[in-house]
């Protein structure tokens, strides 16, 4: 319980690698009782540790994984938000789709909802788009279709290990802290990752984080708390490189102002599903679709596909109206269907 103890007592000093591992060793042997999981979640979702003792966190469940960071680095590219802030759709699962059909390469990353009606994973599922399940997939998938949707493996198993131990206490109850660092424990070997992040309290620890990664990382706010760019909104993006904050003003790139409203989600599955297609065949409101050309545009600029934002957005606009990225949504689909089916076929066999 000494963890526990520094990180509710004193918080004095940041914990190091070596006590994040013991808490993890302890884990696998089942010597961590479902008070002290509970404790230490409770502790790390009410109030952040340090940067420092956040960094151990990360580095210490990086360390665990068998060949993590292995795989060769693809150029390609990330969006993935840390949850919070205003109820919104899924803007970046819409966003990687709409920047794959432009040419940009995308490794995408999620989970499923802590804080919002539906996550990533969860509306993949329900598009019936799968999720890759190893390495080796995730790149045989990306090479073939411009874009991987990757499964939980790319988690440390020890967050499995965690949730079963605060049981019956739900994860979406203390699953907020695990959200929040979920961006920087995925083991992808994207060159390349976009983070918006909803609460700028967390922004130092954040930047902290990201400037040891390997990656070219932006990490995005704005006025709206939200954890994507808005069209609607002013943002700013720090870069892990330590390069200048970048000022994204929507006005300033011909994007008309709007509603927060207009970015709302759908409660109902088939509502979701009609929705997110009718953003990726342009019939959905014009601030939608704004808002996720903005973000295609920071993505294919952090990636370095396209020169400029202006150019970027234009061209997402036309990856939209040509309908590219609606075929893409329906490759996705046909090829998951057709490789059921066959499963089926053989089963009987």
């Amino acid at each position: 319980m000494d963890i526990v103890d520094a990180l509710i007592n004193t918080r004095r000093e940041p914990l190091d690698v070596s006590r994040w591992e013991s808490l993890w060793i302890r884990l696998y042997d089942g010597r961590v009782s479902s008070g002290e999981a509970i404790a230490v979640m409770t502790s790390l979702s009410t109030a952040l540790p340090d940067p420092d003792t956040l960094l151990a966190f990360v580095t210490s469940l990086r360390r665990r994984r068998v060949g993590y960071g292995t795989s060769a680095p693809v150029a390609a590219a990330n969006i993935v938000g840390t949850g919070g802030g205003p109820s919104t759709f899924n803007i970046s699962t819409a966003t990687a789709f709409v920047a794959a059909a432009m040419g940009v390469p995308v490794l995408k990353s999620g989970s499923r909802a802590y804080s919002s009606q539906c996550g990533s994973i969860d509306l993949l599922s329900e598009l019936g788009v799968p999720l890759t399940r190893t390495p080796e997939e995730t790149l045989e998938t990306l090479h073939r279709s411009g874009i991987a949707c990757a499964g939980y493996y790319v988690y440390p198993p020890e967050l499995t290990l965690l949730a079963k131990a605060i049981l019956p206490m739900p994860m979406r109850t203390l699953g907020r802290f695990l959200n929040l660092l979920g961006p920087f424990l995925a083991d992808l070997p994207a060159t390349a990752q976009l983070t918006g992040v909803s609460d700028r309290s967390s922004l130092a620890a954040l930047r902290h984080i990201a400037a040891a990664d390997d990656r070219r990382i932006w990490l995005v706010t704005n006025e709206r708390g939200a954890d994507e760019l808005l069209s609607i909104a002013r943002s700013d993006i720090f870069p892990n490189d330590g390069s200048m904050t970048l000022q994204v003003d929507p006005a300033q790139l011909g994007l008309a102002p709007g509603r927060l409203s207009d970015l709302a989600p759908c409660a109902d599955k088939a509502d979701r599903i009609r929705h997110f297609e009718a953003l990726l065949t342009g019939d959905a409101s014009p601030v939608a679709l704004d808002t996720i050309c903005l973000n295609v545009a920071a993505l294919a600029c952090l990636h370095e596909t396209t020169p400029d934002w202006p150019c970027a957005i234009a061209e997402a606009r036309r990856t939209i109206g040509r309908g590219h990225a609606a075929a893409l949504l329906r490759t996705l689909r046909r090829e998951h269907s057709d490789r059921v089916t066959a499963s089926r076929i053989m089963a009987h066999v």
